[in-house]
């Protein structure tokens, strides 16, 4: 994965210079996802499935593995 990517903090991390947020990034094509407590570990998806996935998580629900 590409370590030329400009990462974003989610707006629920708690704000301290820890390591307890997620980050996100974008590329043409993919957004990519990742702890900043594991920052080598990546997941890249759509805006589609990323969509689906938070509304599910603001829903309650809760995701089963395909």
């Amino acid at each position: 994965m590409s370590h030329s990517l400009h990462w974003q903090k989610s707006s629920f991390s708690d704000g301290g210079e820890g390591n307890t947020c997620v980050e996100i990034a974008a590329s043409p094509g993919a957004l990519h996802l990742r702890e900043s407590d594991a920052p080598d570990v990546e997941v890249s998806t759509s805006s589609g499935p990323l969509a689906q996935l938070i509304r599910g998580v603001k829903a309650g629900a809760t995701p089963t593995p395909a």
